[in-house]
């Protein structure tokens, strides 16, 4: 028979749960799947508790897949929150994890009294991290691999110690296993979102509260066996874990927003609006030290060819290209900024000069006017490239672009009179010409 007294905590993590997977839907992240996969596990343990007062057998199995169901939930928790978790070395672990953990839950409930299996369970708690750790030690190391490992060990000893002593009563090496598996969710959670929002620190004292469950829940059966606590208080650590994680996904959705709304998304480079915000500030600065800034703003020349002959994946992977390249060839201080589909903007500031411009400019439309190979396509594009150098050509933002896009825009017809023609959707360079400046490069007179 089924206890229905429990279908008012199934009820509640249900909607928490179907909740999450709306947030989660939106957030279009790996960890959401994962974090909804343990809250599915969470339901399933609940729902397989309502039967744990069935007649023989059927009591044992409604624990155990309870029990592990559980484990399993916070494993996936615990391991969805570590930055190398798409290494196939711990997706070993996650998998030995959870073999471990049901294993030794299915020894405890079914047969309590084989010393032997217990032992063998047991050390397998302390064998599989370890092996991983070492197994990999050559090439990978992190201090949450290790904290892992250490903290099953501890597990696998402490089995060792009182699991033969329990008399047949299982609870204290069940409860030791589940307080293993959510405090390295706590560990790791600490880990993963060390920072000041509601959101971290909810989830991470959701998790202690959830482990300090398996260690208070006993302490008070023991000491204090008049005291009767009602099952929503041992609950209530899984919902603050779950507004937590929503909140955790609310927020970095948040912060996704704000940086699609100051980045180019093909690129990752900050787009106009970003670009005009920090030439003002570059300018403003500037000003105040009685220095020059200098921008340059750099068009691809053929960059539509290529999308119509080589297809838009190609020349998006061009962009991204020649992004990597402008942004590896200038210095951290300055700004490499996309402000049109095939136009970039450089912010270059102090110290600099209009030789400095000059130079940075040069080198990068010599490294433009070389082929370009993207998988099996060869491209080739060049660039025009006009440069403004403030307070000589403008004292103001708006000017100065101005000035460097008359400069490029002269540069362009510059470069289609003397130097490259399109031949059969071919790009090809003029071999009559003698012109070896960059192509379409001006500076101011």
């Amino acid at each position: 028979m089924a206890d229905w007294s429990k279908l008012p905590d199934v009820l509640a993590v249900a909607l928490l749960t179907v909740a999450f997977a709306s947030v989660a839907r939106n957030a279009r992240k790996s960890i959401s799947g994962l974090w909804l996969i343990g809250w599915l596990m969470i339901v399933l343990h609940f729902l397989a508790y309502m039967f744990l007062t069935a007649a023989g057998r059927w009591s044992d199995l409604a624990n155990f897949i309870g029990t592990s169901a559980l484990a399993c939930g916070g494993a996936l928790f615990m391991w969805a929150s570590v930055p190398y978790r798409k290494r196939t070395s711990s997706q070993w672990m996650l998998a030995l994890l959870l073999g471990a953990n049901t294993t030794y839950i299915g020894v405890c409930i079914f047969s309590p009294s084989a010393a032997w299996a217990l032992t063998l369970a047991a050390a397998l708690f302390g064998v599989f991290p370890f092996a991983i750790v070492f197994l990999t030690l050559s090439h990978f190391s992190h201090p949450l691999r290790w904290t892992t490992a250490i903290l099953y060990a501890a597990l696998a000893i402490f089995l060792l110690i009182v699991q033969n002593r329990s008399g047949g009563d299982m609870s204290l090496p069940l409860n030791a296993v589940l307080f293993t598996v959510y405090f390295g969710c706590f560990i790791n959670f600490c880990y993963t979102y060390w920072r000041r929002t509601a959101g971290a620190f909810i989830t991470v004292a959701g998790f202690f509260f959830w482990a300090s469950v398996f260690i208070v829940g006993p302490c008070i059966f023991a000491f204090f066996p008049n005291l009767h606590l009602e099952n929503e208080v041992w609950n209530l650590p899984k919902y603050l874990v779950a507004i937590g994680m929503i909140l955790l996904l609310l927020e970095d959705q948040i912060e996704h927003n704000k940086y699609l709304a100051l980045h180019d998304e093909l690129t990752g480079l900050p787009n106009r609006r970003l670009f005009q915000d920090r030439l003002a500030n570059a300018l403003e600065r500037a000003r105040r030290a009685g220095s020059q800034a200098a921008l340059l703003l750099i068009d691809l020349d053929y960059f539509k060819q290529v999308n119509d002959t080589k297809g838009h994946h190609i020349g998006d992977q061009l962009l991204k290209k020649v992004s990597d390249i402008f942004t590896e060839r200038v210095r951290r201080s300055d700004t490499v900024a996309r402000t049109g589909g095939d136009e970039f903007s450089i912010i270059l500031e102090e110290p600099t000069s209009p030789e400095d411009a000059l130079h940075v400019g040069q080198s990068l439309a010599k490294l433009l006017d070389r082929p370009f190979q993207l998988g099996e396509h060869s491209v080739r594009v060049g660039a025009s490239v006009g440069i403004a150098v403030f307070p000589q050509d403008a004292s103001d933002a708006e000017s100065l672009c101005i000035a460097a896009d008359l400069r490029m825009y002269a540069g362009k017809q510059q470069s289609r009179r003397s130097g490259e023609v399109v031949l059969n959707n071919t790009l090809i360079r003029n071999p009559f010409s003698d012109e070896i400046t960059p192509t379409g490069f001006q500076l101011a007179e």
